[in-house]
């Protein structure tokens, strides 16, 4: 008997250390980020192949991020997934 595994999804919302950054990877493909009391700060869409994320802002920003041992690395922040 084989066992098939589900390909891991980084769906859902992943926080720095101290909350004041929150990003919402959507299913749809969107992201939507927070900052502080500014919610919606940020939005675009982002693709992920393996352990890499790929992000392009509605305003025309891109920028990347990888994710090791379930810890998001992103622009020189950590963002931890929120259960």
């Amino acid at each position: 008997m084989t066992s098939v595994q589900k390909p891991k999804t980084y769906v859902g919302m992943w926080v720095t250390s101290d909350g004041h950054i929150r990003h919402d990877l959507l299913p749809n493909g969107r992201y939507d980020e927070a900052r502080g009391t500014r919610v919606s700060a940020y939005q675009g869409r982002y693709e992920v192949k393996d352990n890499h994320i790929e992000y392009w802002d509605d305003t025309g920003f891109t920028a990347d991020g990888d994710f090791v041992d379930d810890v998001l690395h992103h622009a020189g922040m950590v963002f931890y997934r929120r259960e």
